[in-house]
């Protein structure tokens, strides 16, 4: 299985900055997994926010170009991802999930795993 613990999460003013965490472990994990960090608003569909590809390639929503940085630690059998987070806005208020997805460690097959999500609320 995939298992992925988010962390960071808070209340924040205008302004300021977060970083969230998402440690991926587990017995089907491929560290060459593609990551990623989705949030999802009350009322709201889920979006994408940023990705990280096993190549290092990133892409970013329009609306946090500039303010989020996507980053990757990968070691042995695990990684954990980063969403630095700066100048944040109320808009960006949401829970923000984490995602990897790949194929399996044993190569049968592939895995799209969600973490628990962590709330972000920013005040104006």
């Amino acid at each position: 299985q995939v298992r992925l613990v988010e962390s960071g999460g808070g209340l924040v003013q205008a302004g300021g900055s977060l970083r969230l965490s998402c440690a991926a472990s587990g017995r089907s994990f491929n560290i060459n997994a593609d990551m990623a960090w989705y949030r999802q608003a009350p009322g709201k569909q889920r979006e994408l926010v940023a990705n990280i590809g096993s190549g290092g390639s990133t892409n970013y929503v329009d609306s946090v170009k500039g303010r989020f940085t996507i980053s990757i630690s990968r070691e042995n059998t695990k990684s954990t991802v980063y969403l630095q987070m700066n100048n944040l806005k109320p808009e960006d208020t949401a829970v923000y999930y984490c995602n990897a997805r790949g194929r399996r460690s044993s190569g049968l097959g592939n895995f799209d795993s969600w973490g628990q999500g962590t709330q972000v609320t920013v005040s104006s």
